[in-house]
């Protein structure tokens, strides 16, 4: 890194000015001992303590930007998207169960988790929800959510006992400050409507929900989120960069990809990446070829945490374990 790097950057130009400054004393220091030796035990002390205070912000700046870097890579906001998927409204009532479960461990992390927008089916389940949720290691942690969910139980409404299969859908989309995809305003659809809560009916007379529509791919956010029009527009652009953004690193992969494996962590949502067998008190995850028991306390988000870290710490490498759930 040069000091103009840290000059360029916001958070590191008042130390990158004080090092110059430094700098230009160290000079003068050194001018005058050339000019009178006799002062050569004060200028020594000076010299030591200005190239000791030089070496300490240059190691703060790149500190800073080392923490800045690692914040781009593994931001602390993100978008969830749960969908459901195949299994008709078990597949809805699922795609909720999911969306507590995160809520849930969110809570466990000390993590914020709102709703940006929802859309529910007759039964009360999510036909499909995004979330935002905040804090501290949420990429890191969640990236690897992302794929297709699937569970296997006896439905409340069955009466004949069979065990029936649903899925949903899980989409984790990293919100990052630098974007590195272009949106021109003639390629936005925006629309303004009132935003409506459970059974239809209107929470706000006010037209605050948008909808936006990048024409070029059909991309389409919706945010009804917030009180004003402006902050779900802006949280609505927010979220429209970031599926560009996974779009465009989607792309990227199967483009660079040599090898499937080499695609791992590139938000496949097509990909089966976890069964939960409500019969058997199992949940295994099909990457990693492991199986966890308790249901119940990883559902309501206690446990879930620990099949996240299992899978953040094990993905990608071989396994021989067995695979229970697996068809």
């Amino acid at each position: 890194m040069t000091i103009e790097e840290f000059k360029n950057n916001k958070k590191t130009t008042y130390l990158a000015d004080e090092f110059i400054r430094l700098e230009t004393e160290e000079k003068s220091v050194t001018e005058m001992l050339a000019a009178d030796p006799s002062m050569e035990e004060i200028a020594k002390e000076e010299l030591t303590s200005l190239i000791a205070q030089k070496e300490n912000i240059w190691k703060q700046m790149e500190e800073i930007l080392t923490v800045e870097k690692q914040e781009e890579e593994f931001p602390n906001e993100i978008i969830m998207e749960v969908r459901a998927g195949v299994g008709g409204e078990e597949a809805a009532l699922f795609a909720e169960v999911l969306a507590k479960m995160y809520a849930g461990y969110a809570g466990v992390k000390g993590w914020s988790f709102n709703i940006i927008d929802e859309s529910r089916n007759d039964i009360g389940g999510y036909k499909e929800a995004s979330f935002e949720i905040k804090g501290l290691g949420v990429y890191k942690e969640l990236r690897y959510e992302t794929g297709v969910h699937r569970i296997q139980r006896i439905p409340e409404t069955e009466k004949n006992g069979r065990v029936h299969t649903s899925t949903a859908s899980v989409a984790v989309l990293p919100i990052r400050k630098k974007s590195t995809v272009e949106i021109k305003p003639s390629d936005l659809l925006i629309e303004f409507s009132r935003a409506g809560g459970k059974g239809g009916q209107n929470v706000n007379k006010v037209e605050t929900a948008v909808r936006i529509v990048h024409k070029p791919t059909g991309l389409e956010v919706r945010c009804v989120a917030e009180r004003s029009q402006s902050r779900n527009k802006e949280k609505a652009m927010m979220i429209l960069t970031a599926k560009l953004e996974q779009q465009k690193a989607e792309s990227d992969a199967i483009q660079f990809a040599k090898e499937r494996k080499d695609q791992i962590g590139t938000a496949d949502r097509s990909e089966k990446i976890r069964t939960y067998n409500i019969l058997q008190d199992r949940i295994t995850d099909h990457r990693v070829k492991q199986s966890w028991y308790n249901i119940e306390k990883i559902l309501n988000g206690e446990n879930v945490g620990e099949i996240i870290k299992y899978v953040g710490e094990n993905i990608g490498k071989p396994t021989d374990g067995k695979d229970d759930d697996e068809e």
